[in-house]
């Protein structure tokens, strides 16, 4: 076996498969083989910088770690799209090719009878695998989703590079039978299924940053709430003082100690200062509450 080697890791799959008959899966398979072909020279990423294994419905490649993940990535988002519109416009209803893609980074190594060797590969596999990512696929319109692995979202995707919007990908956690693997999902979240990471947005710590108001939104220093009696509450007549009389309240609140407007106190009245009130106050006229 040889020594693992840092590569780039490509699978794209595709979906029910095995649902086809012979000559159908037969025709899928070409298809496969032919957008990938275009996607990766569209990349950038020659033939001898890369090595394939066959999985019947999916393909696997091995990819030179000196290829650009960046340029892989644009040509995931962009070509796979537009190669499956060109291909299914042309195809029969059982004829239509549907892929599920995952790129990761690691170590492989390849054994003396061509078979590659890594953990990092078996946890690829296991995104590409995942319930979540399945329900993706199945829950859009378009024919593509795609997943990429949490050293490629934290060395790449993050990073806002030309082409690649970090906004479309949401941090997610896939089930497997290796344990709780964390994925970043292009595209909506399917509902009911895998778990959504609360901090998506915090950095490769992923621990929440204090303050954030993810919690629940802050209370607006200057955003006016008011409350006031109802239209038909009488005002006070002439310009003497509250003591007897109807009166109309307005409080207005600012993130800050409450105001108060209209003729408010009955009774005795103290000086205010530092928006308290003393003494006896009596909201409303004759026989109102006091507070």
């Amino acid at each position: 076996m040889t020594d693992p080697v840092s590569r780039t890791i490509l699978l794209l799959d595709i979906e029910r498969f095995s649902d086809r008959d012979d000559i159908e899966q037969a025709y899928l398979r070409r298809m496969l083989y032919d957008i990938t072909d275009r996607v990766l020279e569209h990349a950038g990423i020659d033939k001898t910088l890369r090595l394939r294994a066959d999985r019947g419905d999916s393909v696997m490649e091995l990819i030179d770690a000196n290829a650009s993940v960046p340029g892989l990535l644009r040509a995931l988002i962009t070509e796979v799209p537009s190669q499956l519109r060109a291909v299914n416009r042309m195809a029969s209803n059982s004829a239509q090719i549907r892929l599920r893609g995952v790129v990761a980074t690691g170590y492989v190594a390849v054994d003396e009878h061509g078979g590659w060797v890594g953990s990092d590969l078996n946890h690829a596999c296991r995104i590409l695998d995942a319930q979540l990512l399945r329900d993706a696929l199945r829950e859009r319109a378009d024919d593509f989703a795609l997943c990429v692995s949490d050293p490629v979202y934290q060395g790449i995707v993050r990073h806002d590079h030309p082409g690649i919007p970090a906004d479309d990908f949401h941090a997610v956690t896939v089930d497997s039978k290796n344990g709780p693997l964390r994925a970043w999902l292009r595209g909506p979240v399917p509902g009911g299924t895998g778990r959504v990471d609360d901090h998506s947005d915090t950095g490769e710590g992923g621990a929440p940053v204090p303050g954030d108001p993810g919690d629940g939104p802050a209370p607006g220093r200057h955003g006016p709430a008011s409350a006031s009696p109802p239209a038909d509450a009488s005002s006070p007549s002439g310009s003497g003082g509250a003591s007897g009389s109807a009166a109309r309240v307005v409080f207005t609140f600012n993130g800050g100690s409450p105001s108060f407007g209209g003729s408010l106190v009955a009774g005795n009245q103290y000086g205010v200062s530092g928006g308290q009130v003393g003494g006896d106050v009596h909201l409303g006229g004759p026989g109102g509450g006091s507070a």
